[in-house]
C-alpha cells in the first residue's frame, strides 16, 4: 500500500469513530424531563383551624404545631375530602 492511501484509511478510521462517539454520547446532551419516579402522588387533606373549628380541604399537610391540624386520613382525590368534609361532626 502506498502511504497516500494509509493516510485516507487512517482518516476514514478517525472519522468513523468520531461519528460512532457523537452517536452514542449525543443523548446524554438531550434535555430532561422532570422525573416523577419516587414523588407521592397528589394527597388532599381536611385541616382545621384550632381557633375557629372551622375545616378546610387543602392540599399540602398542615405543619405540627401550627394553628391548622389534620382531621382523619389523607384522600387521594379531592372528590373524596369534599365527602369527608360534609360527614365529619368535628368540623363547623
Amino acid at each position: 500500500m502506498s502511504d497516500a492511501q494509509q493516510l485516507v484509511n487512517t482518516m476514514k478510521n478517525i472519522l468513523l469513530a468520531t461519528v460512532a462517539i457523537v452517536a452514542f454520547s449525543a443523548p446524554s446532551f438531550a434535555a430532561e424531563t422532570p422525573k416523577t419516579t419516587g414523588q407521592a402522588p397528589p394527597s388532599f387533606y381536611l385541616a382545621q383551624d384550632t381557633a375557629t373549628m372551622k375545616c378546610q380541604i387543602v392540599e399540602a399537610q398542615p405543619v405540627a404545631g401550627g394553628s391548622m391540624k389534620v382531621v382523619g386520613a389523607a384522600h387521594a382525590t379531592k372528590a373524596s375530602a369534599e365527602t369527608a368534609l360534609k360527614a365529619d361532626k368535628t368540623c363547623k
